[in-house]
């Protein structure tokens, strides 16, 4: 067999930027992947003429100038702008925190009278020493706010009682006080026209690429296949494991199409409370404001991560960390392989800080 000088394993952002760069600079790569498919978890399949996004919502946002010129090369964007909605029982809220939900909250109108609502609902709560997520929130925010709008939603996410989860995982709470739904503060966002999975087709351009390939049975038959290896799957199924598995949380998918032209109304509609059992439903024609006579919805479960299940979020706590830390160390021993992206960096990356991160890298080797 051909003899490469990069075998990319995972044909998500990171693998596909890498490709992309190491094929400019003359080098040969084969590109494979375990799923059926490229783009990792950003992929999109075209259902209806809608771009479903088959892993989750996918919202390109950065702030870096060189990143978004970067991504434009293989897409045009359009300006879709991330504006969720939150439910509580009957009662709808805008998100992020702002104005709007303030004042549908308390029915205040100005900055002032939300800063004075906050600033009582946290000192009747006494906390000055959080012990524990819960705590936190009730010290950043007051009782509304985390009733309506933390609580639930947390304790789905993480799938245990927030007295349970470490204050660290909120260290702050992005307050607003303007009537302002945009999400992100980054100067540039959009979805690419026509989907994800185009981007990274382009990016694959005149590259070697096997789906449906899994990386440890074709090292075994093909020790010598490349000079190098690029590894974007999971540190810890590396190394097979040997200090432990890593924590992870998964997400599962009920996706439906709908024989109506619109659901929501909205992307994203986030349901904050307990009893509801999906995180949020995602309305997947609204990223590129379709106007199909259908439409497709995804109802998102998140749940507690096995071996061999789809890993999305890590679990970034101390014990993970440092058991993180400990095979990042014998990753370090291994030659001639380079471990990135989220599962290779035991990280939770937005999309910009992969191209950053693959960048980085492309440009050290």
């Amino acid at each position: 067999m051909k003899k490469y000088d990069y075998l990319i394993v995972g044909a998500g952002l990171y693998g596909a930027v890498m490709a992309y760069e190491a094929k400019k600079k003359g080098k040969s790569c084969l590109v494979i992947d375990r799923r059926d498919h490229i783009a990792g978890n950003i992929y999109c399949k075209n259902v209806e003429g809608i771009n479903v996004h088959e892993y989750g919502a996918h919202i390109f946002h950065t702030s870096n100038k060189e990143v978004w010129d970067y991504i434009n090369q293989f897409a045009e964007f359009n300006n879709y702008i991330n504006s969720p909605i939150a439910v509580y029982k009957d009662e709808l809220y805008n998100l992020p925190f702002n104005m709007n939900t303030f004042s549908r909250m308390w029915g205040i109108r100005t900055p002032k009278e939300a800063q004075e609502k906050i600033a009582e609902q946290v000192a009747e709560t006494g906390i000055t020493d959080p012990q524990n997520l819960e705590e936190q929130a009730l010290s950043l925010g007051g009782r509304d706010v985390y009733e309506k709008l933390i609580k639930g939603y947390t304790e789905k996410q993480w799938g245990r009682d927030c007295r349970e989860l470490p204050a660290f995982i909120i260290r702050r709470l992005p307050f607003r006080f303007t009537y302002d739904n945009n999400y992100f503060n980054d100067r540039y966002q959009g979805i690419p026209i026509g989907g994800y999975t185009a981007v990274v087709e382009k990016m694959l351009e005149g590259t070697e690429v096997r789906t449906g390939v899994d990386f440890f049975d074709f090292r075994k038959e093909n020790p010598d296949i490349a000079d190098k290896i690029i590894f974007t799957g999971m540190i810890d199924e590396y190394f097979d494991y040997k200090l432990g598995a890593l924590e992870y949380r998964s997400v599962r998918f009920e996706t439906e199409v709908l024989d109506e032209e619109n659901y929501q109304g909205n992307a994203v509609v986030n349901y904050t409370e307990r009893e509801v059992p999906y995180t949020r439903i995602i309305e997947h024609k609204h990223f590129e404001f379709g106007k199909q006579p259908k439409t497709v919805i995804s109802r998102e479960y998140s749940s507690e991560w096995k071996v061999g299940m789809e890993p999305y979020y890590p679990v970034n706590n101390e014990q993970n960390d440092a058991l993180f830390g400990k095979y990042k160390a014998l990753a370090e021993q291994e030659q001639n392989v380079i471990f990135g992206g989220r599962l290779g960096d035991y990280k939770y990356y937005d999309m910009d800080k992969v191209i950053e991160a693959a960048l980085k890298v492309a440009e050290q080797l």
